[in-house]
């Protein structure tokens, strides 16, 4: 991986490909697969990762919102794509743009069978979100005799999945939860596909529950941080590549005395002569304030430089004191050397936040492509 002049985001294609075979390779030849690209595919690029997962032969694409459906439409993808968290005002643009709408709702049901009679469709696909315990999103049971009976006999939508999402699919603890959540899905699956004299596919595990709960993989899974590098468990991590490196540059270096202060609100107090190197990232790159004053750290030269005193918007300073180190050096936030995952807890947060959080201004590189 060559050195960077300024920060940047890379993005290695053959470790998405290396997470999407490996997650493949723990479902049957047979169940479908969903890849979720929401958030500009957890931080990284979209429309690079899409192109790349079409070119595997993903069977759907997941988003929450239309407009980055429509980003996907834009960049050419023709793969169907399951809008998780539709909103009644982006109906018009769906429609046009061929988007899926997740139906979570009986209000929701009824204005997008709305728009759909405004605009003449004929069994246009959407799928049916149920609640079973995350509560979150979905339909429960009292709401399935109403439901059916909008749908029956309705012209302009027909049903292609049913869903749900388990709440807690990584933690050995909670397995009578997640247990319980099946069965509530199947029975609720059951009993509307009776109603509706029909049997749609059915899909409800995400990263976690393909690897814990692969019983219940049903017609079709849904994946996300896995295809990204990360399975919430260490065991799981060991098989998967992280797909994003954040790198940058020592941009300046500074001898600080003793009693000196570093920083907004002089937040870092240097008990001794102390040596540190300042950033050009910060804040509204992605890296909250929380990983100041020490929690967090990053690599320089294979070795962990702390994060010292309030994390800037355009910057952040850490502290070199004991690393041989020049300006215009590279510096490793996270990557496969040292995980967004253990770099996020070290603030007490998670991947996902660290990942979605990396700011559009970063600039993006491929590799592998």
């Amino acid at each position: 991986m060559g050195k960077v002049g300024e920060t940047t985001l890379v993005l290695d294609l053959s470790a998405l490909e290396h997470n999407y075979r490996y997650l493949r390779s723990r479902i049957a030849p047979t169940t479908k697969f969903m890849a979720v690209v929401k958030a500009f595919a957890y931080g990284s690029d979209m429309v690079a990762i899409a192109k790349k997962l079409e070119s595997l032969g993903v069977d759907y694409f997941a988003v929450a919102y239309v407009v980055e459906g429509s980003l996907l439409r834009n960049a050419g993808i023709k793969t169907p794509i399951l809008v998780l968290h539709p909103l009644a005002a982006n109906f018009d643009e769906m429609i046009d743009r061929c988007l899926e709408p997740n139906i979570y709702s009986l209000k929701i049901l009824e204005q997008f069978v709305s728009t759909a009679k405004t605009k003449k469709q004929k069994d246009y696909p959407v799928h049916i979100k149920f609640n079973t315990g995350l509560n979150r999103l979905g339909f429960q049971k009292a709401d399935l005799d109403q439901m059916a009976a909008q749908i029956k006999d309705c012209q302009e939508i027909k049903v292609v999945s049913f869903f749900s999402h388990l709440a807690a699919s990584e933690d050995p603890d909670e397995k009578a939860f997640s247990n319980n959540q099946i069965n509530s899905f199947l029975a609720l699956s059951d009993e509307l596909a009776q109603k509706l004299g029909d049997s749609p596919m059915r899909h409800m595990l995400n990263t976690s529950g393909i690897i814990n709960y692969p019983e219940a993989q049903f017609e079709m899974v849904r994946s996300g941080i896995g295809l990204y590098g990360y399975g919430n468990e260490a065991a799981v991590d060991a098989k998967l590549k992280p797909i994003a490196t954040l790198k940058t540059i020592i941009s300046q270096i500074h001898e600080i005395p003793a009693n000196e202060s570093v920083g907004y609100n002089r937040a870092f107090k240097s008990e001794r002569a102390r040596k540190t190197a300042t950033l050009p990232i910060g804040h509204a790159d992605g890296i909250g304030r929380q990983y100041g004053k020490g929690k967090a750290s990053i690599l320089i030269h294979g070795k962990k430089a702390p994060i010292i005193g309030n994390v800037c918007m355009d910057m952040i300073m850490v502290d070199v004191t004991d690393i041989d180190c020049a300006e215009g050096d590279e510096v490793i936030v996270f990557g496969p050397e040292s995980s967004a995952e253990q770099f996020a807890s070290s603030a007490q947060t998670i991947s996902y936040e660290i990942l979605t959080a990396i700011s559009q201004r970063v600039k993006r590189e491929l590799l592998n492509e």
